[in-house]
């Protein structure tokens, strides 16, 4: 009956959150153990009663202030500068631009959204099919929460304990670049294909009157992670202190250098971030309460065994993982999932000898890609109200995009070198 609600629930619309929750509740109300229900709230108040937890609204109110900046399209104009010579120029700027932003905001839902909404139409305009252009933006969009810094690095170290967020951060780092590098020479191959006509891609460079002004524009931003990461990885700040910074120095963006926010537009700002941050705590509080009644049934400890007694291989651990989590990321929310789900699998994963940065990066980049798959990927809701092609249109164009994240995954999955290497590099 618990999975029953809790799947019924999550059917009909109900918030992740708020299933678990009312199947918890139910479970502890009936249930032959001496539960009450009063656990729930308390197990929930005790999983955001974190300090580090304020990272999370912190980066997400940097996030906002600097959307409202203005920098979407001086992040495109860059971009542009920089590969808009190239074959397929401006699906190309559409990856990179996504690399850019992903420094910002480490949001691929925000990506979606803020891209799409300038370039969706500006390659229809080029020649480019639309439905292929909406299905380009959500599969780059990916890249946002891989490459530092990342609110899931942040979720996923607090949740495991013991992993280091800067060696997180910085692990990200090549995975990201790989994802955008295979991306790229995907649409180079297939833009004769998908592209129907129109203007050259290089034509979108005579539009930007001085180039060396369009790369300063572009810098400024960048310069944010730059500084967010850096700190941290040297030990300076912490990862909330850090997004304390981002958000002034979001805030300086925007009001006194491109004079683009003003205090009018602040309330809006921090709405819309507050509501963002409670969606992603509420959740966080409703896994841990869900975490506790697990641990307290000794599922975790039941589950390691058997995965111990059975499987004797990181190989096919690795591989049973991959599974797992691009299933479950076909229903289920990356944060939400990864929330449930780690607290379970990182022990057997460090029991088997997986390094514990390289099984984060390779658990978030695999949940990453549940954005972009039906039926409930979140980056193609967003692209497909944005674009207005139709789902099934965007799911045929999606899956090629998805084929290519999945190679990129199997490479950093089985060559742990190419996500561990640079942490160890920097010390960490």
């Amino acid at each position: 009956m618990v999975y029953a609600i809790l799947f019924i629930s999550l059917l009909v619309g109900v918030p992740v959150a708020f299933a678990i929750v009312a199947a918890l509740i139910y479970f502890m109300a009936t249930g032959a153990l001496p539960y009450h229900p009063r656990i729930v709230a308390t197990e929930m108040f005790g999983g955001i009663n974190s300090f580090p937890l304020l990272a999370i609204p912190l980066f997400v109110l940097a996030g906002e202030l600097m959307n409202a900046s203005g920098i979407t399209r001086r992040i495109i104009a860059f971009s542009i500068v920089i590969v808009g010579r190239l074959r397929a120029g401006l699906a190309l700027v559409n990856i990179w631009a996504s690399v850019v932003f992903a420094g910002l905001s480490g949001s691929a839902v925000a990506d979606t959204s803020a891209i799409g909404r300038v370039f969706i139409p500006e390659m229809e305009r080029a020649g480019y099919r639309r439905d292929f252009a909406a299905a380009l933006t959500a599969a780059s969009s990916v890249i946002g929460p891989i490459i530092p810094p990342s609110i899931p690095v942040i979720i996923y170290a607090l949740t495991v304990g013991g992993v280091s967020v800067p060696a997180l951060f910085l692990a990200g780092v090549v995975p990201g670049l790989l994802l955008a590098i295979f991306l790229s020479a995907y649409v180079m191959v297939v833009v004769g294909r998908v592209k129907t006509g129109g203007p050259s891609d290089r034509a979108a460079l005579a539009e930007i009157p001085s180039q060396g002004k369009a790369l300063l524009g572009g810098i400024i931003p960048l310069l944010m992670p730059v500084f967010v990461v850096g700190a941290i990885i040297l030990g300076v700040v912490t990862p909330t202190e850090a997004a304390s910074f981002a958000v002034v120095y979001a805030l300086f963006v925007g009001v006194v250098l491109y004079r683009e926010v003003g205090l009018r537009d602040l309330p809006a700002i921090f709405a819309n971030s507050m509501r963002d941050s409670a969606i992603i705590l509420i959740i966080i509080a409703a896994v841990s309460a869900a975490n506790w009644l697990l641990t307290y049934n000794r599922v975790p400890n039941m589950l390691t065994d058997w995965v111990i007694g059975n499987v004797d291989s990181k190989f096919v651990f690795l591989l049973l993982i991959i599974v797992l989590f691009l299933f479950v990321g076909l229903f289920l929310e990356g944060i939400a999932a990864m929330l449930v789900l780690v607290p379970i699998v990182h022990p057997i994963a460090v029991s088997l000898g997986v390094d514990p940065v390289h099984f984060g990066i390779i658990v978030i980049f695999n949940l990453m890609i549940g954005l972009i798959t039906p039926p409930l990927g979140l980056c193609l809701f967003v692209a497909e109200g944005v674009a207005n092609v139709g789902m099934a249109r965007l799911v045929r164009q999606i899956m090629p995009f998805f084929l290519v994240e999945l190679a990129v995954l199997v490479l950093i999955t089985f060559v742990p070198e190419t996500v561990i290497a640079l942490p160890r590099l920097l010390g960490f």
